[in-house]
C-alpha cells in the first residue's frame, strides 16, 4: 500500500516522479505528492485526490530539479487531505520524506520529539521521520559527508513497524538516501541516472536493471553510484538483477482498462507459467526444487498460505496436491495462520502465494514457519520480491504485470501453477496412475486455447451484467471445487463493483443461507464437476422455486430447469476447470462496474500490494 517513486539523473524530476506516480496508482490514491531539490531549497507539490491533480498546482512546471521523490498514498494514519499526503518536511525544511509502511511507535516518537520543541502538521505516522533525522543529524558533532547518513541511521533504529523511506536533503544536494524494512523498494540502474520505486512497472520503461534491498539495509544513491550499507553503516556488496518484463505489459495496449486486458492476456500468462515446466510425454519439470521421493514421504502435511485471491488459489492447489498426493493440506488465511500457534514441524511443507511478493501478512506468516523449522516455498509473480528472497524454495507464475487492482490473470497463473506442483510430486511419489497424470498434463497444454474458446462469452456476460447491474445482493453457489471458484468470483464482484455479494456451498443452503433468498434476487452457480452436477441443479432449483434470477457456468449438457442464463465452457480435467470458470465470472465483475460507472482499475478503499498488516 502507497506507492514511492524516486529519480535521481540528469533530467528535470517532476515528469518522471509524475509518470511513475500514475504507473503505481493501483498502489494507493488517496493524495499525491513529490518534492525536488530546487536551487532555493526543498520544494513540496502535494494534494487530495488523484495523481493527476498535481498537474494543476501552481509552479509544478516551474520545478526544473534533476532529483526528486514522490508519493501516492492509502490513506493509515489520517484521513485523506493535503496537510496528511507526502512528502512531509521536517521543522526546519532541510530533509524530505515519503513512507511506504506503518511506524508503530509513532506516538512515542512524536511525544519525544514535541518535548525537544518540534511541531507536527499532519495526523500521519510518517512525519516523525524527517523530523527524528533532523534530530540525530543536529546532535551529532562530526561535520563529514558521513552525518546525514548516521542521522538515517539512527533514526531507522529508533522506528518500530515497517517502512520503505526516501530521504532527500539540502545538506546532501546530490544524493537520495532510501532504507528499508518489511516493505518493498527497488533501485533501477540506469546510465548516469537511478530510479526508486515500490513496484517494478513503475520504472519498467527506463530500465530493467533492478537491486533489491533486504531488511534494515540503506542505499546511499547518486547519479553515477549507489552505495549499499547495513544499519550499522558496514558497507554492503549487492548484485544487479535483470527483469525481463517487457515494459508494454505495464500499458494498456488499446485496452479500455487495465483489468480487461488482463483478462484477455489470460491465455499468454498461462501459457508462459507453463513454460518449460512441462512437455508431451516427459515428466514435470521443477528445476529450482531439489525434492526426492524420501524427502516428500516424510511430509506429514502441507499448509499453503495467502491472502485474498491467491487463498482461492490455494484453495484449488489443496484439491490436486490431496486427489494426487495423497498428502493431507491445510489452506490458512495467512493472517490467521500467524497468531493461532500452526501446528508446523521440521515435517511440514509450508505453500506461501503472494502475486507482488510483498504482502506483509504473509511474509509474516514465512518467518514464522521458518522458526519452526518448516519447508518454505514461495509462489510470486515478482522475481526478487521479499517472499522469494526470504524462502528457501522459489516459483514464478510468469504472468507479467498485474496493474489492475482486481487480481486475474495472476490467479489463474498460480492456480496451473500449484496444478503442477501436484503433477510434480505425485510422479516422484508414483501416488497416481502415470496414465492420469499424462492426461491430466495434456489437459494443461491445452489450457490457453480453451482459455481463448472461454473469453468468446464475453458478449453474453456483458448482456447478463446489464440486466443486474443495480442488485445490491448477489448470491455465488458452487459444490466442491466450483465452491473455490465461487468464492473468488463473489471476492472479484465486492472489489470492484461494491455489490455485497456472499458464495456458498450449495449444499449448505438449506442450512440458513436460503433464508436470504427472494424474489429477482440474482444467485451465480457454478458446475463442472460431473459427480455434483445433479446434486447443485436440485440447489439451483431450490433457489429458482423462491424467485432467484438465475447464472450458470458450466462445462455439462445441463437440464435447464428453467435457469435464466447458461454459460457453456470448454470441458477439461474437474481438477483444471477452476482456470476456465473463474473468466466469465471475472468478466462479469468487470462489466457490471463499466455499467456502474465505477473506476474498474482502482477499486475505492483498496491497493494492489498489501504491505502493512
Amino acid at each position: 500500500m502507497c506507492g514511492i517513486i524516486g529519480y535521481i539523473g540528469l533530467k528535470k524530476a517532476t515528469p518522471i516522479l509524475i509518470n511513475g506516480l500514475l504507473r503505481l496508482e493501483y498502489r494507493g490514491y488517496d493524495s499525491a505528492g513529490l518534492s525536488t531539490i530546487e536551487p532555493g531549497g526543498l520544494s513540496i507539490m502535494k494534494d487530495k485526490g488523484r495523481v493527476k491533480n498535481l498537474y494543476k498546482l501552481d509552479g509544478i512546471d516551474d520545478l526544473v530539479g534533476t532529483i526528486g521523490i514522490a508519493h501516492t498514498r492509502w490513506a493509515t494514519h489520517g484521513k485523506p487531505s493535503k496537510e496528511n499526503s507526502h512528502p512531509h518536511l521536517d521543522n526546519s525544511n532541510h530533509f524530505a520524506v515519503v513512507h511506504n509502511g506503518i511506524i508503530e511507535n509513532y506516538n512515542e516518537l512524536k511525544d519525544f520529539l514535541i518535548d525537544n520543541g518540534y511541531t507536527f502538521y499532519s495526523q500521519t505516522d510518517t512525519e516523525v521521520i524527517p523530523n527524528l533525522i533532523h534530530y540525530y543529524y543536529s546532535k551529532d558533532s562530526k561535520n563529514d559527508s558521513q552525518r546525514v547518513l548516521r542521522a538515517v541511521q539512527s533514526a531507522c533504529k529508533s522506528l518500530k513497524g515497517s517502512y520503505a523511506i526516501q530521504i532527500i536533503s539540502t545538506y546532501l544536494p546530490d544524493n537520495i538516501i532510501v532504507a528499508k524494512k518489511d516493505s518493498p523498494l527497488v533501485i533501477g540502474k540506469g546510465t548516469e541516472e537511478n530510479y526508486i520505486s515500490s513496484d517494478i512497472p513503475a520504472i519498467l520503461s527506463f530500465t530493467n536493471e533492478f537491486y533489491f534491498l533486504d531488511d534494515f539495509e540503506i542505499a546511499l544513491i547518486e547519479r553515477n553510484n549507489i552505495e549499499f550499507f547495513d544499519l550499522n553503516l558496514s558497507k554492503i556488496d549487492k548484485k544487479v538483477k535483470n527483469i525481463d518484463w517487457n515494459a508494454g505489459s505495464a500499458d494498456k495496449n488499446g485496452y479500455e482498462d487495465f483489468m480487461l486486458k488482463e483478462i484477455f492476456e489470460q491465455p499468454i500468462s498461462v501459457r508462459e507459467t507453463v513454460g518449460s515446466r512441462l512437455t508431451e510425454n516427459e515428466n514435470c519439470c521443477f528445476d529450482e526444487l531439489n525434492f526426492n521421493k524420501e524427502f516428500l514421504l516424510n511430509i506429514n502435511k502441507i499448509y499453503i498460505v495467502a491472502c485474498g485471491t491467491a487463498m482461492h488459489a490455494g484453495l484449488s492447489g489443496k484439491n490436486a496436491i490431496e486427489k494426487l498426493c495423497k498428502i493431507p493440506v491445510t489452506v490458512d488465511i495467512a493472517s490467521e495462520f500467524r497468531y493461532r500457534d500452526p501446528i508446523v514441524d521440521k515435517n511440514t511443507l509450508c505453500i506461501f502465494i503472494s502475486q507482488s511478493g510483498e504482502t506483509a501478512d504473509t511474509i509474516a506468516a514465512l518467518k514464522l514457519s521458518k522458526s519452526k523449522n518448516a519447508t518454505t516455498l514461495a509462489i510470486s509473480n515478482v522475481v526478487g520480491s521479499s517472499i522469494t528472497r526470504e524462502a528457501d524454495y522459489s516459483l514464478y507464475t510468469h504472468a507479467g504485470p498485474e496493474i489492475a487492482v482486481a487480481s486475474t490473470k495472476a490467479y489463474t497463473s498460480q492456480v496451473v501453477l500449484l496444478e503442477l506442483l501436484a503433477i510434480y510430486f505425485a510422479e516422484i511419489l508414483e501416488s497416481y496412475s502415470f496414465k492420469e497424470l499424462n492426461n491430466i498434463k495434456n489437459e494443461i497444454l491445452a489450457l490457453p486455447s480453451k482459455i481463448e474458446a472461454t473469453l468468446k462469452c464475453s458478449d453474453d456476460i456483458k448482456n447478463f451484467a446489464k440486466q443486474i447491474y443495480q442488485e445490491k445482493d448477489v448470491f455465488f453457489l458452487g459444490r466442491g471445487i466450483d465452491y473455490n471458484t465461487a468464492l473468488e468470483g463473489s471476492l472479484k464482484l465486492k472489489e470492484i463493483s461494491y455489490i455485497h455479494s456472499e458464495a456458498y456451498a450449495a449444499g449448505e443452503l438449506k442450512h440458513g443461507p436460503i433464508a436470504l433468498i427472494e424474489n429477482g434476487i440474482t444467485v451465480v452457480s457454478v458446475i463442472t464437476d460431473e459427480q455434483l452436477v445433479e446434486k447443485t441443479i436440485s440447489n439451483i432449483q431450490e433457489v429458482i422455486t423462491r424467485g432467484a434470477h438465475t447464472l450458470v457456468i458450466t462445462n455439462k449438457n445441463l437440464p435447464t430447469n428453467n435457469i435464466d442464463k447458461v454459460i457453456l465452457i470448454p470441458d477439461t480435467y474437474t481438477l483444471l476447470s477452476p482456470i476456465l470458470s473463474i473468466i466469465p465470472l471475472q468478466l462479469l465483475a468487470y462489466y457490471i462496474s463499466k455499467e456502474k460507472g465505477l473506476d474498474v482499475d482502482k477499486p475505492r478503499n483498496l491497493a494492489k500490494s498489501v504491505t502493512v498488516e
